[in-house]
């Protein structure tokens, strides 16, 4: 049974995997030995980096304001955070209790951003500012999408046992290929968002969208004030 790790297990675990997807960027930092973990971990070690390699690669294509790969890498808080969540969920398919979460909250803390290890998130995957992002223990990204701040993709409601616990069912939305969610949205329930969809931003959304769609908020209506 693996112990409750330390901060300092994890963050050596993290600065570890750093220095192995990124070696050109940080020192080699050697994995913790007081943190024994399952061999099949370390054996998706090159698929976690390949991964985040396709994550950096989507902030070089969606945001105009890079400079470089290494920009990226060592200023956006998507790295930081990918890093922390594909390998949090690794662990939590191989079934290893409480360090997944841990190593989450970690980059929440830091960050804003709140992504569940339980989440499936494809490759190619951009958030861009990313504070206040929060993305449920079931929900589905498919690749090359796009999340912008403060977008939730929750839950709705929830579903009680006889013991009146909430149940663990699907419950949070499935986004398909090449959506984009655009700021202060919340998209909410076991809806799908189908491929090619763009949502603007600070909408409410609680049902289906076909593919190639776009969903906006009403235009705002702009009147003059008389300032006498």
């Amino acid at each position: 049974m693996i112990q409750v790790p330390t901060i300092a297990q994890l963050k050596q675990l993290i600065a570890h995997l750093q220095s192995v997807v990124f070696p050109d960027y940080f020192h080699a930092v050697e994995a913790p030995q007081s943190l024994p973990l399952p061999e099949e971990f370390w054996a998706s070690v090159p698929t976690i980096a390949e991964l985040i390699h396709s994550d950096v690669d989507a902030v070089l294509h969606n945001d105009p304001a890079v400079s470089d790969r290494g920009e990226v890498i060592l200023c956006y808080p998507l790295t930081y955070v990918m890093i922390h969540y594909r390998a949090a969920h690794v662990l939590h398919q191989l079934g290893v209790p409480r360090i997944p979460r841990m190593l989450t909250e970690l980059a929440h803390s830091r960050t804003g951003i709140d992504i569940h290890p339980a989440a499936q998130i494809g490759d190619h995957f951009c958030i861009d500012h990313g504070t206040g992002v929060v993305i449920g223990e079931t929900a589905v990204i498919g690749s090359h999408v796009v999340l912008y701040q403060g977008v939730t993709l929750g839950a709705k409601n929830f579903e009680y046992d006889s013991e009146g616990r909430p149940k663990g069912i699907p419950r949070h939305p499935i986004l398909e290929d090449n959506v984009t969610v655009y700021s202060n949205t919340s998209i909410l329930g076991r809806v799908s968002i189908g491929h090619d969809t763009i949502i603007g931003g600070n909408v409410w959304l609680t049902c289906d969208v076909p593919a190639n769609s776009m969903v906006l908020q009403s235009t705002p209506e702009i009147k003059l004030i008389n300032r006498k």
